[in-house]
Formats: structure tokens, C-alpha cells, sequence
């Protein structure tokens, strides 16, 4: 599998324009792209843009803090697929990860997953917020749950996606589902630390650069 096909091209910023979004659609036409992601107000552009050429259009909810009421998640959720999302990565409620309270992640997560179907979930777990028994008990949860995978980090928070946190997913869930480094990834060489660590997706917003071994 080449490096691009493992690349969803990113644009998350609250001040991204039409403009810019039909560029990260056509980059990602152009070099195949395994998915664009954006914000869901976007995807109904997204995927009449991408209609035909294989890449996927994906919708974040819940984004970036993952604090909305699981309501609210879902629905935003199952408004992005019936606009035309094919994968939706959602922010769990860290909050409740961090007091505990595994029965209301859970219920967060699997009220998101069921608004989804019949398309893949990507628990985003924001790693750097959590301890190392907090993100295995994070990844037992979106499994329950029926996440298809597991992602470090929105990008947004203090840290982004680190090669010890991949490798810990990848051996926390084994080839039960997905991983997807997030967050920092800029350059080629970290592409490659990432996916020997494990990862099967990539989250970027340098995925031009990226693909073409530019250096940032």
C-alpha cells in the first residue's frame, strides 16, 4: 500500500473557506488520498466533490473537545452520513474517561456509532490527556462500543500523536480494528515512524508535502 492511500487530507481550522476545502479535495483526487476530513459543515461539498474518485469523505463530530451531550454527537453524526460522510471520526467524552465513568463513555461512543451506521467510526481518544491505563481502558471501550478504529489525537490538544502511543494502541486492540495517528505528523520520515509503529491511517494536514518528502 503506498504512503498516500493511508493519508486522510485534513483541514480542520475554524477559518477554512470554500476555497480551501475544494483544493483539499482536489489534492486529495489528485495524489488518492485514502479520505478528506473536515468539520461537517463542509461535507456536503466534500462529497459532491469527491463523487467518483475513491476517496473517502469523512466528517469529525463532537470536535475537538468531545464535550457535547452524546445527543448532540449523534446527531451531528447521522446528519454528516445522510449529507454524504462515509466515515466519521468523533472526539469520546475524555471528561467522563478521566473520572471513571466507564458506562458513560461507552453509552457517549455507542449512541455516535449507531447514528453512523452503516459507516466506520473513529474513536479519537486525545491521548495526551490521558494516562497509559486510561488509553488501554479508552481502546477496550471504543471496541465495545463497535468504533472500527482507534485515533491518537484531534491535533488540537497539547500533544499530537507519538510513536509510544501508537505502538500501544496497535497492541492494545491487534488486529481487531483500525489505528489512526493523528496530530504532528508533517513529514515523511514521521509517516514511516507512525506506521511502523503500527498505524493504518494518517491524519495530516501536510499530506501534499508529505507524499512529495518535502521537508517542514
Amino acid at each position: 500500500m503506498n504512503l498516500a492511500s493511508r493519508i486522510d487530507h485534513t483541514l480542520l481550522r475554524a477559518d477554512a473557506t470554500p476555497t480551501e476545502v475544494e483544493r483539499l479535495c482536489a489534492e486529495a483526487a489528485e495524489w488518492g488520498f485514502a479520505g478528506v476530513c473536515v468539520n461537517s459543515a463542509h461535507i456536503e461539498r466534500v462529497a459532491a466533490r469527491l463523487a467518483g474518485t475513491g476517496v473517502l469523505p469523512i466528517a469529525v463530530a463532537g470536535f475537538p473537545l468531545g464535550a457535547a451531550s452524546p445527543a448532540a454527537k449523534a446527531f451531528e453524526a447521522g446528519w454528516a452520513v445522510r449529507n454524504g460522510a462515509r466515515e466519521i471520526d468523533v472526539v469520546i467524552a475524555v471528561g467522563l474517561l478521566k473520572a471513571g465513568d466507564r458506562a458513560g463513555v461507552l453509552a457517549d461512543l455507542r449512541e455516535v456509532v449507531e447514528a453512523s451506521r452503516p459507516w466506520p467510526v473513529k474513536a479519537i481518544l486525545e491521548t495526551c490527556l490521558l494516562g497509559r491505563e486510561e488509553k488501554i481502558l479508552a481502546c477496550a471501550i471504543a471496541e465495545e462500543a463497535g468504533a472500527r478504529f482507534v485515533k491518537t489525537s484531534t491535533g488540537f490538544g497539547a500533544g499530537g500523536a507519538t510513536v509510544e502511543d501508537v505502538a500501544l494502541l496497535r497492541r492494545v486492540v491487534g488486529d481487531r480494528m483500525g489505528v489512526k495517528a493523528s496530530g504532528g505528523i508533517r513529514t515523511a520520515a514521521d509517516a514511516q515512524r507512525m506506521i511502523e509503529a503500527g498505524a493504518d491511517r494518517l491524519g495530516a494536514s501536510a499530506s501534499v508535502s508529505i507524499v512529495k518528502g518535502d521537508a517542514r
